[in-house]
C-alpha cells in the first residue's frame, strides 16, 4: 500500500489529447503509482494541489504504466492547474 503523496503521483502526462481534455473536460493525467487506488490517488492530487477532485478514472497501459484521468470540480480550472505545474 502506497502513503506517501509524491510516491503515488510520479508525472504529469502531456500529448496532445491530454491538452484537449485539459481546455475540452477539466480532467488532468498523470502517471501514477501502480498500485494505488483511485481513492489514494484522489488524495493525493487533493493534497498536493490543493484542488477538489470529482472522479478518478485509471488504467494500465501496454507498456506497464498506470496513467490516471483526474477530473476537477468546476470551482477549479484544470489549464489553471496545468500552468502551474509547467504544462502549458
Amino acid at each position: 500500500m502506497v502513503d506517501n503523496y509524491f510516491a503515488i503521483i510520479k508525472k504529469p502526462l502531456v500529448t496532445e489529447n491530454t491538452f484537449d481534455l485539459i481546455e475540452d473536460q477539466n480532467k488532468l493525467v498523470f502517471i501514477v503509482d501502480r498500485r494505488a487506488n483511485k481513492f489514494q490517488i484522489k488524495n493525493a492530487i487533493e493534497k498536493l494541489y490543493k484542488v477538489r477532485v470529482v472522479k478518478v478514472n485509471t488504467l494500465i497501459n501496454t507498456e506497464g504504466t498506470k496513467k490516471a484521468f483526474i477530473k476537477l470540480h468546476p470551482d477549479n480550472s484544470a489549464a489553471d492547474l496545468a500552468i502551474e505545474l509547467g504544462i502549458f
